[in-house]
């Protein structure tokens, strides 16, 4: 039971930095933390053309609004799910989020080289927070398997 409640934990702890992003994204898009939109330069270049910067809008609001329903079907497992389906919802969560280093990082990555990302070495940052995350994710997986 030890084991279920520590991978219940290490994904509470999860999604309370994601609705931290998801906040964020909604109503501090000019932020720096969090990892909020503001850090890309062309955020703030954007807001000179008004067409773009409600595309832009459109989009950050978007994955905002995605994060959100992935939150709450997590929500719904750690509540309502077996402690099976709390396992193998932690592989699906390490499967998604290492999905970043597909497309997410080489762009992110080419945008810090160009300096089109305040602060520099940001791309650095958010991929070491990011293999950190699955990380713990694999080791709490790992060991739930041991235990069960």
């Amino acid at each position: 039971m030890l084991t279920m409640s520590l991978l219940v934990i290490v994904m509470a702890v999860f999604m309370f930095l994601e609705f931290s992003n998801v906040l964020a994204l909604y109503f501090r898009k000019d932020s720096k933390m969090a990892n909020s939109v503001g850090v890309f330069n062309a955020y703030e270049k954007s807001k000179s053309d008004s067409e773009m910067h409600n595309f832009v809008n459109y989009l950050v609001n978007w994955v905002a609004g995605t994060k959100l329903i992935f939150l709450a079907l997590l929500t719904v497992i750690i509540l309502f799910g077996t402690p099976m389906m709390q396992y193998w919802a932690l592989w699906a969560l390490m499967l998604s989020i290492s999905t970043f280093y597909w497309k997410l990082y080489p762009l992110v990555k080419k945008m810090d080289v160009e300096s089109q990302i305040t602060p520099k070495g940001y791309s650095r940052t958010l991929g070491v927070m990011i293999s950190a995350f699955i990380i713990v994710f694999l080791v709490v997986a790992v060991y739930t398997l041991i235990q069960m």
